[in-house]
């Protein structure tokens, strides 16, 4: 069983090692997969793809990327720069664009007129209507705007007249201008080139960020952003530390780092920007405090069951084990008893037997005194007989609890004293002594009196039995609350801890060693706890070997 036991431990062991490592295995694959995705989309963030973006946006691109472009053809000729005839603004050169006169001008002072507002003289004479004017001119200065209006009227006039009669010409130079003639091929040509320029200017950019600072190139922020969601897909929800080996070589944590050397010396890494041409070395860690919780939260349950089980194993074995060594002890007692009982049944008959004989004698049989003493140790004998058998039948009647008590209020002083008065001449005779000290206020209690009575002559009788010669016994009884007490205590040969916990077991007697001096079946204790506890009391032990016993008594008032 012990083999047994241990091989399914050391298996089960086994088992929920491998399980545990193939967890962490997985764990860490997730992780570097969490960050590869994240690596993966800051690269297309950046336009790493952008070749194929482009010839993803544009059918043109991709039908001619792989196409040769044949040389372009186009015609070059010469022709003469001509120059245009007289304009309006000519015409306004030569046209002279009429002022006021002074005389309005002076009109317009007295009467606290900004004369900046004759710049726009259109505009002016628009906005000086009748009805204005008179409410700020006299009917003689109202002549002279008249005259300055008419005059402004015919100059417009004038200058609408020859620009509607007049036609632009062109004036030949003496210079040459060279003129490019293009077929619509040839510009569809141009316009592929120029496709196909753009794209190998975009991939140059691209290369030519690698050689960036690591910090211009990335948002700190969205990095971590990046990672959590992708860990939350594969179910990681542990929190984690993050950082970034800059281009200088040292690191810098994204968050909150507790030990920056534990999380590149433990954590998992991953390159960032691997496609690079010319790229630095820039790599992005992560650890996890709390990677043990995550991986037993995986397999707890089949630890968990796997602990259960081994643990039943555990229990049942030590229960097997346990029950043998009770049933190999009982069974050591019961033939301790068997002989006990034989020997104590043997000697009555063997008296009861030589008592008989002697009756049979006709000379004693004759004699009425020598037939009297005989037929007594008859009659003695057959009482001790009788006396052992109750209390084997006892014994069997407490086993199956079938008794009853019978409660009555009992004088708890009295019925001590009674029994201190059967004992007290056996220990005198011993000459020995006991002391009785009563500390008891109320004396009535509820109780069975015939078993409370066998109760205290059984200790009484154990603490005789075991003493030594000239016996002491103390007996005291108090009260607390509504429980009284009653200790018993002896200067007897006591007895060991490992026979303290059995003393209160059936046919259970301490060893004396080869002498068998003390009678018994080893009934009374057992018969004394049993009552007890039927009584709803209690009765413990306080012994040292050598130094005497005492047992005390604990009992409620009331039942």
């Amino acid at each position: 069983m012990s083999i047994a036991s241990f091989g399914l431990m050391g298996f089960q062991y086994y088992w929920v090692k491998n399980a545990i490592r193939i967890n962490q295995e997985r764990f860490d694959q997730d992780v570097y997969q969490a960050l590869a995705s994240t690596v993966d989309q800051l690269e297309k963030g950046e336009t790493s793809d952008v070749i194929l973006s482009q010839l993803m946006r544009d059918p043109i691109l991709q039908e001619s990327l792989f196409e040769k472009i044949d040389p372009i053809d186009f015609e070059v000729r010469q022709r003469p720069k001509y120059r245009s005839g007289p304009s309006i603004v000519d015409t306004l050169n030569i046209t002279q664009v009429p002022e006021v006169s002074n005389t309005f001008r002076r009109i317009l002072e007295s009467r606290g007129i900004d004369l900046s507002i004759l710049g726009e003289l259109e505009t002016f004479f628009a906005r000086m209507t009748p009805e204005v004017a008179s409410t700020i001119f006299t009917p003689d200065e109202m002549a002279v705007l008249l005259e300055e209006k008419e005059r402004q009227l015919q100059f417009l006039s004038q200058v609408e007249s020859l620009q509607f009669n007049s036609s632009p010409s062109l004036i030949p130079e003496s210079e040459f201008e060279n003129e490019i003639k293009i077929s619509d091929d040839a510009l569809e040509k141009i316009r592929r080139a120029n496709m196909k320029i753009d794209l190998i200017n975009k991939s140059w950019e691209e290369i030519a960020a690698g050689q960036m600072a690591i910090l211009d190139r990335l948002d700190t922020a969205q990095v971590r952003k990046l990672v959590k969601n992708y860990l939350l897909e594969r179910g990681i929800l542990e929190e984690f530390e993050l950082g970034i080996l800059k281009d200088d070589g040292l690191l810098m944590a994204v968050g909150d780092v507790s030990e920056p050397f534990r999380l590149v010396q433990y954590g998992v890494q991953a390159k960032l920007f691997p496609n690079d041409v010319f790229g630095k070395e820039n790599y992005l860690y992560i650890f996890f405090p709390e990677k043990a919780n995550h991986v037993i939260r995986q397999v707890w349950l089949p630890i968990s069951s796997s602990l259960i089980f081994i643990g039943v194993i555990i229990w049942c074995f030590i229960y097997a084990i346990r029950v043998i060594l009770r049933q190999k002890a009982l069974s050591d007692t019961k033939n301790d008893f068997i002989n006990n009982m034989t020997h104590e049944f043997k000697t009555p008959l063997a008296t009861v037997s030589l008592a008989v004989e002697a009756l049979q004698d006709p000379e004693l049989s004759s004699q009425e005194r020598f037939r009297d003493r005989y037929l007594g140790i008859i009659k003695d004998e057959n009482k001790r007989l009788v006396s052992q058998v109750e209390n084997v039948l006892q014994a069997a009647a407490l086993d199956k609890k079938d008794f009853k008590l019978k409660i009555e209020k009992i004088n708890l002083s009295d019925l001590l004293e009674d029994t201190l008065s059967h004992i007290s001449l056996q220990i005198e005779k011993r000459n020995g002594r006991i002391s009785f000290e009563n500390d008891i206020q109320g004396k009535i209690i509820e109780g069975d009196r015939f078993h409370l009575t066998h109760i205290f002559n059984n200790l009484l009788d154990n603490a005789n039995k075991y003493s030594r010669e000239n016996p002491e016994i103390e007996i005291k009884a108090w009260e607390e609350n509504d429980q009284v007490f009653v200790s018993i205590q002896d200067q007897g040969i006591g007895m060991s801890k490992e026979a303290q916990r059995k003393i209160f077991d059936k046919f259970y007697r301490v060893p004396t060693g080869n002498l068998h001096d003390v009678k018994g079946f080893g009934l009374g204790l057992s018969y004394v706890k049993t009552m007890l506890e039927a009584h709803k009391g209690n009765i413990n032990v306080q012994s040292d070997s050598g130094k005497g016993s005492k047992f005390t008594i604990q009992l409620p008032k009331t039942q």
